[in-house]
């Protein structure tokens, strides 16, 4: 729900359990664009178990290994930086609910504007009204978190043939960007 992007159906039975077990097997390709709150200061990869939340069954939690969950990986890379925020890619390995907005949240990297992870608030920056207001009117350009399934590869179930799409951002987001890249050059001067 409100991650923007990207999205798979299948039209027969027949396709459902070949996607399925691609999915399954990992040998889809996805990949994610993600606004973050904070620096992300290198590449990496979150290992970690997610389960729901046993306080709240809305939300999903990262879990010591074999306490509670499943087995989860996400790896990502920085694609931008803004100082307060980073634009990141995911690559998910896995493929559990709320995967990205949960680990990134664990490793201190909540997504910008996501309401369920406490990304819809300043977490990163002043206190200044300019910057409340210029995080207000980035808020107000998209509809949830700065999350975008960007690309999904797989093999087509009756073919064989290798599909790989590419989606491009939606405007608000892109312009988000804009307004983050405006606020940053502005700020280094």
């Amino acid at each position: 729900k409100h991650t923007t992007g990207l999205v798979v159906v299948a039209k027969t039975e027949y396709a459902l359990t070949h996607l399925a077990k691609q999915f399954f097997d990992r040998t889809t390709e996805r990949r994610y664009w993600a606004l973050v709150w904070g620096d992300v200061k290198e590449d990496g990869t979150v290992t970690g178990h997610i389960g729901r939340s046993l306080k709240n069954r809305k939300v999903f939690m990262v879990y010591p290994e074999g306490d509670h969950g499943k087995h989860a990986v996400t790896h990502y890379k920085v694609l931008e930086r803004f100082g307060l925020a980073t634009l990141v890619e995911c690559k998910l390995e896995t493929g559990r609910t709320h995967q990205i907005r949960v680990h990134m949240k664990h490793i201190g990297h909540t997504l910008f504007n996501d309401l369920e992870y406490g990304g819809d608030i300043i977490l990163r920056g002043t206190t200044h009204s300019k910057y409340k207001t210029f995080i207000e009117n980035c808020f107000g350009m998209i509809t949830g978190q700065a999350l975008h399934a960007k690309t999904l590869g797989f093999e087509h179930p009756k073919t064989k043939e290798y599909m790989r799409f590419d989606s491009e951002l939606p405007e608000g987001f892109e312009k988000m960007l804009d307004k983050w890249r405006s606020y940053t050059k502005n700020s280094d001067s």
